[in-house]
């Protein structure tokens, strides 16, 4: 898997992790291939780590 596909993959966890943790506070919705639709309010620095984490070969 290349560094964009882990960042990818990566990305779609943490924010399907928070989504499952806030109710209906954050919404996801595949949308077209390679796209997510998000609504609701982002953690952002767990979504940094997770992609810190991805880059740095973290689980």
């Amino acid at each position: 898997m290349d560094m964009e596909a882990q960042i990818v993959a990566a990305l779609r966890s943490e924010l399907q992790r928070q989504a499952a943790e806030s109710g209906d506070a954050l919404r996801l919705a595949d949308a077209a291939p390679g796209r997510l639709r998000v609504d609701g309010s982002v953690d952002l620095e767990a979504l940094a780590m997770a992609v810190a984490g991805a880059v740095a070969g973290g689980p």
